[in-house]
């Protein structure tokens, strides 16, 4: 059996207002939103298979599993590049590596995996990932 390779892409955001929590940095759920924005510009930017070519072909991806480990703060303004890349991706889904990077000062502030399960957006029940999918994906 081959194993599929992926790439690993960035995509960079600043630190807005509404990100900041009571103790003047990022709020630990805007990690998550980060990465989510990320992925949306980085399927079409870079795999040329959007999230709107997945909704036309009657799928979705929803996150079924998160892992993520906080290891700096980000605080207002501060730029942030988010790398992502899949890690493995099969008929049943795709998992998803990431690293939240302070842009300033190149350290890591967060990183994880999104596990991610394909649906059939008619049914809203989990549906196999086809091979076109898996290829569109792999470099």
């Amino acid at each position: 059996m081959i194993q599929n390779q992926y790439s690993i892409f960035e995509s960079e955001l600043t630190v807005r207002p509404d990100d900041i929590d009571m103790f003047n940095h990022v709020h630990n759920s805007k990690y998550l939103d980060y990465v989510l924005a990320a992925r949306y510009e980085q399927m079409d930017k870079f795999y040329g298979m959007s999230w709107e070519k997945f909704e036309e072909l009657g799928y979705g991806w929803v996150v079924s599993k998160v892992t993520i480990s906080f290891k700096r703060a980000l605080k207002m303004g501060d730029q942030l590049i988010v790398k992502t890349g899949i890690l493995e991706m099969n008929e049943k889904g795709s998992n998803v590596q990431f690293e939240i990077i302070n842009k300033k000062t190149g350290k890591v502030s967060s990183d994880g995996i999104f596990e991610y399960v394909m649906i059939d957006l008619k049914t809203q029940r989990s549906c196999k990932v086809t091979q076109e999918m898996i290829d569109a994906y792999s470099i």
